[in-house]
């Protein structure tokens, strides 16, 4: 990552040598003699990294160290030395220095702090404007991002917030669609009316029917009253219907008929009731593979997808990572009572690099563990579980010839079709289309979790068991 780079070094040999090293590995270097020359610089241009020799006439390479970063703590300082001892090393860093090379210097070494030390500034600089934003940012109940995946979902979001109109809200485990659901309800006409939300695979069949169109006195075993379902319920609302595609084809006909006529029938009652309320439902499964296998009914599946609003996951996402992490360290901070206040450059540019296989809910639990573990007001690498410190994307065709590093066609498969969904923001369809297989071909691969990142299945929640 080339930068405009602020050599200060009093050997002229040294200095031409150095600016000459790095203009040929594409930096912009900056070249001066003294430590009075450097700081006048500083005041005048904006320069990524200062490398700055130790021994120097008049203030030396420490006192420049110190002065830069109590003006200029934005900009990292690297600091050259012919006297690599442990003491001068403690010295340097004791001062601010970002990091420090012995001479003589070895350029392909330079080169690989100075990389770093330019990409910290960069990822400072990134997690301060996410947190301008975030303090800008009125908390409506929106999902929180910057990345045209998400403001594609703002903007359906507030064009059919005042309709009401079914809404299936599709994505990965973990995307957010319940905010989303929200989201619909906080924006729309609708917002004064109770918003009740329904897993449907959290309960049994039975329980569901009665919890969704109520029972009769009497209905069965212990219905010593009459309840009212949540159609009702919702009346003048929202109601929430997750994970819908778990719904038994018992019930899926009953709530067709309730989505066609906006009537129910309560378990065990002979007169109808009518209801008042825009439906949302949403489900990580893919709904029209369910119907071609017979396990959803089709016209439901029309019912339900007047609106299709699809969720990109969180590796499609970018920047809303740090974004998202930022809201979650403020939230956990002021509930344990710590003083954090953000995340350190090297945590943030680990939390970029994972390719976070349970999307914002993961990244939710392991910010909420970093605050509770960390000792400092910033979130450091150390603070963050050992599969985001130790990730690394492998690569689809290993490079190394030996053949204890090469391996099989089944992981050359899954690395490859993670490769095409990353690419893709995603979209399995668009995914089953590029690797030329059939979307059941690829569910069936994507079920059976043979493509999920071995260093993020910890991190999922426990699958239930699937129905037979």
């Amino acid at each position: 990552m080339p930068g405009r780079i602020l050599i200060v070094e009093d050997e002229r040999e040294m200095r031409a040598m150095v600016e000459k090293g790095l203009q040929r590995r594409g930096f912009q270097p900056v070249a001066v003699a003294a430590a009075d020359e450097a700081l006048q610089k500083l005041a005048a241009e904006d320069f990524d990294t200062v490398l700055t020799d130790l021994r120097m006439p008049g203030m030396d390479g420490l006192a420049l160290c110190e002065r830069i970063v109590l003006n200029r703590p934005d900009i990292p300082v690297v600091v050259v030395t012919a006297f690599g001892s442990l003491e001068t090393a403690v010295a340097a860093i004791r001062a601010g220095a970002y990091d420090f090379i012995t001479k003589p210097i070895d350029l392909d070494a330079l080169v690989l702090v100075l990389e770093r030390a330019v990409q910290h500034r960069a990822l400072r600089a990134e997690v301060r404007r996410l947190r301008q934003a975030l303090d800008q940012r009125q908390d409506d109940g929106a999902l929180v991002g910057e990345s045209p995946a998400l403001k594609q979902a703002y903007a359906l979001i507030d064009r059919v917030a005042d309709v009401d109109a079914t809404v299936l809200i599709t994505g990965e485990s973990g995307t957010g669609k319940e905010v989303a659901a929200r989201a619909l309800h906080a924006r729309g006409r609708r917002k004064e009316g109770p918003f009740v939300a329904i897993n449907c695979a959290a309960m049994p069949e039975q329980l569901l029917e009665s919890e969704l169109f109520g029972h009769a006195k009497g209905a069965f075993t212990d219905a010593k009253a009459s309840r009212t379902g949540l159609f009702v319920k919702a009346n003048g609302g929202t109601l929430f219907l997750d994970e819908v595609g778990e719904l038994p084809m018992t019930l899926q006909p009953k709530l067709l008929r309730a989505l066609q006529e906006r009537v129910v029938r309560p378990v065990g009652g002979d007169t109808e009731t009518p209801f008042d309320a825009r439906i949302v439902a949403a489900t990580n499964r893919d709904l029209e593979l369910a119907v071609e296998e017979n396990r959803f009914r089709e016209d439901l599946y029309y019912r339900l997808n007047v609106i299709g609003l699809e969720l990109p996951p969180l590796r499609a996402r970018g920047n809303d990572v740090l974004l998202l992490s930022q809201r979650f360290v403020e939230q956990f901070a002021t509930r344990t009572g710590k003083k954090v206040v953000g995340l350190s450059p090297s945590a943030a540019q680990r939390l970029l690099a994972y390719g976070w296989p349970g999307n914002v809910r993961e990244l939710q639990n392991c910010i909420e563990r970093a605050v509770a573990l960390t000792s400092f007001e910033q979130l450091t690498v150390d603070d963050l579980p050992e599969r985001i410190r130790n990730y690394s994307t492998p690569r689809v065709v290993p490079e190394n010839t030996d053949p204890s590093e090469l391996v099989t066609l089944e992981e050359l498969e899954r690395r490859y079709i993670l490769r095409v969904l990353e690419a893709v923001g995603g979209s399995r369809t668009l995914a089953a289309r590029i690797l030329g297989v059939d979307r059941k071909t690829l569910y069936r691969k994507l079920e059976r979790g043979d493509t999920e990142p071995r260093e993020g299945k910890e991190a999922r929640e426990p699958r239930e068991a699937k129905k037979p």
